[in-house]
Protein backbone atom coordinates (compact mmCIF):
# COMPACT_ATOMS: atom_id res chain seq x y z
CA UNK A 1 0.00 0.00 0.00
CA UNK A 2 1.32 3.44 -0.94
CA UNK A 3 0.59 6.61 1.02
CA UNK A 4 -0.60 7.08 4.59
CA UNK A 5 -2.51 4.36 6.41
CA UNK A 6 -4.91 7.01 7.78
CA UNK A 7 -5.83 10.31 6.12
CA UNK A 8 -8.57 12.43 7.70
CA UNK A 9 -9.48 15.90 6.44
CA UNK A 10 -11.99 18.19 8.20
CA UNK A 11 -13.43 15.08 9.85
CA UNK A 12 -16.63 15.78 11.77
CA UNK A 13 -18.99 13.79 13.93
CA UNK A 14 -22.30 15.12 15.28
CA UNK A 15 -24.65 13.18 17.55
CA UNK A 16 -28.31 14.05 18.10
CA UNK A 17 -29.24 14.72 21.72
CA UNK A 18 -32.97 15.34 21.91
CA UNK A 19 -33.60 18.48 19.89
CA UNK A 20 -29.96 19.50 20.11
CA UNK A 21 -26.83 18.26 18.43
CA UNK A 22 -23.51 17.46 20.08
CA UNK A 23 -20.41 18.14 18.00
CA UNK A 24 -18.03 15.41 19.11
CA UNK A 25 -15.51 16.19 16.36
CA UNK A 26 -15.32 19.66 14.83
CA UNK A 27 -13.23 19.12 11.73
CA UNK A 28 -9.97 17.36 12.53
CA UNK A 29 -7.09 16.84 10.12
CA UNK A 30 -4.87 13.83 10.80
CA UNK A 31 -2.37 11.88 8.72
CA UNK A 32 -0.86 8.67 10.04
CA UNK A 33 1.98 7.03 8.15
CA UNK A 34 2.57 3.30 8.03
CA UNK A 35 4.68 2.11 10.95
CA UNK A 36 3.99 5.09 13.22
CA UNK A 37 3.72 4.71 16.99
CA UNK A 38 1.33 7.50 17.91
CA UNK A 39 -1.00 8.55 20.71
CA UNK A 40 -4.09 10.74 20.87
CA UNK A 41 -3.81 12.62 24.16
CA UNK A 42 -6.70 14.46 25.76
CA UNK A 43 -9.12 14.59 28.69
CA UNK A 44 -12.42 12.75 28.89
CA UNK A 45 -14.85 14.11 26.29
CA UNK A 46 -12.08 15.48 24.05
CA UNK A 47 -13.05 13.30 21.07
CA UNK A 48 -10.48 10.52 21.40
CA UNK A 49 -12.91 7.60 21.33
CA UNK A 50 -14.97 9.18 18.56
CA UNK A 51 -11.83 9.54 16.44
CA UNK A 52 -10.84 5.90 17.00
CA UNK A 53 -14.39 4.73 16.23
CA UNK A 54 -14.35 6.56 12.90
CA UNK A 55 -10.83 5.46 11.93
CA UNK A 56 -11.70 1.93 13.07
CA UNK A 57 -14.79 1.88 10.79
CA UNK A 58 -17.08 1.34 13.79
CA UNK A 59 -19.01 4.54 13.07
CA UNK A 60 -19.60 6.92 10.18
CA UNK A 61 -18.43 10.55 9.99
CA UNK A 62 -20.90 13.42 9.64
CA UNK A 63 -18.59 15.42 7.39
CA UNK A 64 -15.10 15.64 5.95
CA UNK A 65 -13.16 12.85 4.27
CA UNK A 66 -11.52 9.72 5.60
CA UNK A 67 -9.29 7.09 4.00
CA UNK A 68 -7.99 4.02 5.82
CA UNK A 69 -5.46 1.51 4.45
CA UNK A 70 -5.73 3.03 0.98
CA UNK A 71 -9.53 2.86 0.84
CA UNK A 72 -11.81 5.89 0.82
CA UNK A 73 -14.19 5.25 3.70
CA UNK A 74 -16.08 8.55 3.55
CA UNK A 75 -15.87 11.43 1.10
CA UNK A 76 -18.32 13.96 2.52
CA UNK A 77 -21.23 12.63 0.48
CA UNK A 78 -21.15 8.86 0.68
CA UNK A 79 -19.77 6.13 2.90
CA UNK A 80 -18.86 2.49 2.48
CA UNK A 81 -21.67 -0.01 3.02
CA UNK A 82 -21.90 -1.90 6.32
CA UNK A 83 -20.53 -4.96 4.59
CA UNK A 84 -17.49 -3.09 3.27
CA UNK A 85 -16.90 -1.47 6.67
CA UNK A 86 -16.98 -4.92 8.25
CA UNK A 87 -14.45 -6.16 5.69
CA UNK A 88 -12.19 -3.18 6.42
CA UNK A 89 -12.23 -3.96 10.13
CA UNK A 90 -11.61 -7.66 9.57
CA UNK A 91 -8.78 -7.28 7.05
CA UNK A 92 -6.94 -4.14 8.09
CA UNK A 93 -7.72 -3.05 11.67
CA UNK A 94 -7.09 -4.47 15.13
CA UNK A 95 -9.14 -3.04 18.00
CA UNK A 96 -8.30 -3.00 21.72
CA UNK A 97 -10.45 -1.40 24.43
CA UNK A 98 -10.27 -0.55 28.14
CA UNK A 99 -12.54 -3.50 28.85
CA UNK A 100 -11.11 -6.79 27.66
CA UNK A 101 -14.33 -8.34 26.24
CA UNK A 102 -13.09 -11.90 26.72
CA UNK A 103 -15.47 -14.86 26.80
CA UNK A 104 -15.24 -16.17 30.39
CA UNK A 105 -15.84 -19.82 29.48
CA UNK A 106 -13.07 -19.92 26.85
CA UNK A 107 -9.34 -20.38 27.40
CA UNK A 108 -6.85 -17.70 26.36
CA UNK A 109 -6.09 -19.66 23.19
CA UNK A 110 -9.78 -20.06 22.36
CA UNK A 111 -10.45 -16.35 22.96
CA UNK A 112 -7.65 -15.38 20.57
CA UNK A 113 -8.81 -17.86 17.93
CA UNK A 114 -12.42 -16.66 18.12
CA UNK A 115 -12.24 -14.03 15.30
CA UNK A 116 -11.01 -16.74 12.94
CA UNK A 117 -14.41 -18.41 13.12
CA UNK A 118 -15.80 -15.58 10.96
CA UNK A 119 -13.20 -16.29 8.28
CA UNK A 120 -13.82 -20.02 8.44
CA UNK A 121 -10.13 -20.68 9.11
CA UNK A 122 -9.64 -21.47 12.81
CA UNK A 123 -5.91 -21.89 13.46
CA UNK A 124 -4.89 -22.86 16.99
CA UNK A 125 -1.18 -22.67 16.13
CA UNK A 126 -1.53 -19.02 15.11
CA UNK A 127 -3.41 -18.22 18.33
CA UNK A 128 -0.62 -19.84 20.34
CA UNK A 129 2.03 -17.94 18.38
CA UNK A 130 0.31 -14.62 19.07
CA UNK A 131 -0.06 -15.36 22.78
CA UNK A 132 3.63 -16.22 22.93
CA UNK A 133 4.44 -12.94 21.16
CA UNK A 134 2.75 -10.99 23.98
CA UNK A 135 4.42 -13.04 26.70
CA UNK A 136 1.58 -15.45 27.52
CA UNK A 137 2.96 -18.74 26.29
CA UNK A 138 2.55 -20.06 29.84
CA UNK A 139 -1.15 -19.13 30.07
CA UNK A 140 -2.56 -20.83 26.98
CA UNK A 141 -5.18 -22.94 28.77
CA UNK A 142 -6.12 -20.40 31.45
CA UNK A 143 -9.56 -18.79 31.44
CA UNK A 144 -10.09 -15.05 32.10
CA UNK A 145 -10.95 -15.58 35.79
CA UNK A 146 -7.50 -17.16 36.23
CA UNK A 147 -5.67 -14.21 34.65
CA UNK A 148 -4.62 -10.81 35.98
CA UNK A 149 -5.88 -7.59 34.40
CA UNK A 150 -2.63 -7.16 32.51
CA UNK A 151 -2.75 -10.73 31.26
CA UNK A 152 -6.33 -10.31 30.07
CA UNK A 153 -5.31 -7.19 28.16
CA UNK A 154 -2.47 -9.13 26.55
CA UNK A 155 -4.99 -11.76 25.43
CA UNK A 156 -7.13 -8.97 23.97
CA UNK A 157 -4.11 -7.54 22.12
CA UNK A 158 -3.21 -10.98 20.75
CA UNK A 159 -6.82 -11.46 19.62
CA UNK A 160 -6.75 -8.10 17.80
CA UNK A 161 -3.77 -9.31 15.74
CA UNK A 162 -5.20 -12.64 14.66
CA UNK A 163 -6.09 -11.48 11.13
CA UNK A 164 -2.74 -9.70 10.68
CA UNK A 165 -3.97 -6.08 10.54
CA UNK A 166 -1.74 -3.22 9.48
CA UNK A 167 -3.30 -0.81 11.98
CA UNK A 168 -3.87 -1.32 15.71
CA UNK A 169 -6.23 1.08 17.49
CA UNK A 170 -6.30 0.98 21.29
CA UNK A 171 -8.77 3.04 23.34
CA UNK A 172 -7.40 3.64 26.87
CA UNK A 173 -5.87 0.13 26.90
CA UNK A 174 -4.22 0.76 30.28
CA UNK A 175 -7.12 2.67 31.85
CA UNK A 176 -8.00 -0.09 34.35
CA UNK A 177 -4.43 -1.15 35.13
CA UNK A 178 -1.92 -0.21 37.82
CA UNK A 179 1.26 1.66 36.86
CA UNK A 180 3.50 -1.42 36.65
CA UNK A 181 1.02 -3.31 34.49
CA UNK A 182 0.42 -0.20 32.39
CA UNK A 183 4.14 -0.09 31.61
CA UNK A 184 4.14 -3.78 30.68
CA UNK A 185 1.27 -3.27 28.21
CA UNK A 186 3.06 -0.27 26.73
CA UNK A 187 6.14 -2.45 26.23
CA UNK A 188 4.02 -5.03 24.39
CA UNK A 189 2.64 -2.36 22.04
CA UNK A 190 6.11 -0.92 21.43
CA UNK A 191 7.49 -4.38 20.63
CA UNK A 192 4.68 -5.04 18.13
CA UNK A 193 5.42 -1.70 16.48
CA UNK A 194 9.17 -2.24 16.28
CA UNK A 195 9.30 -5.94 15.41
CA UNK A 196 6.20 -6.30 13.21
CA UNK A 197 6.08 -2.79 11.74
CA UNK A 198 2.52 -2.51 13.06
CA UNK A 199 1.06 1.00 12.95
CA UNK A 200 -0.24 1.81 16.45
CA UNK A 201 -2.62 4.60 17.48
CA UNK A 202 -3.53 4.72 21.17
CA UNK A 203 -5.99 7.05 22.90
CA UNK A 204 -5.19 8.06 26.48
CA UNK A 205 -5.55 10.81 29.06
CA UNK A 206 -2.29 9.70 30.74
CA UNK A 207 0.33 12.38 30.03
CA UNK A 208 3.19 10.34 31.47
CA UNK A 209 2.37 7.39 29.24
CA UNK A 210 1.82 9.57 26.18
CA UNK A 211 5.31 11.07 26.35
CA UNK A 212 6.78 7.63 25.63
CA UNK A 213 5.22 7.45 22.18
CA UNK A 214 7.05 8.58 19.05
CA UNK A 215 4.28 11.03 18.22
CA UNK A 216 1.82 12.79 20.50
CA UNK A 217 -1.35 14.22 18.93
CA UNK A 218 -3.17 16.45 21.45
CA UNK A 219 -6.94 16.59 21.11
CA UNK A 220 -9.34 18.83 23.02
CA UNK A 221 -12.97 19.85 22.56
CA UNK A 222 -13.27 17.90 19.32
CA UNK A 223 -10.26 19.53 17.68
CA UNK A 224 -6.62 18.63 17.23
CA UNK A 225 -4.90 21.05 19.59
CA UNK A 226 -1.56 22.78 19.19
CA UNK A 227 1.68 21.36 20.47
CA UNK A 228 1.93 18.12 18.46
CA UNK A 229 5.11 16.33 19.42
CA UNK A 230 7.36 14.07 17.34
CA UNK A 231 10.25 12.09 18.78
CA UNK A 232 12.63 11.79 15.85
Amino acid sequence: MNGPIVQATSLQKTYPLGRQKVEALKGIDMRLEQGEFAVLLGPSGAGKTTTLNLVGCLDRPSGGTLSVAGTEVFNGRSSLSEGRLDTMRREHIGLVFTEFFLIPTLTATENVALPMLWTGKPDRDRAVELLESVGLGHRLTHRPAELSGGEMQRVAIARSLVNDPGLLLADEPTGNLDTKTRDEIFAVLRKLNEERGLTVLVATHDHELAERFSRVIPIRDGRIAGGEHHDN
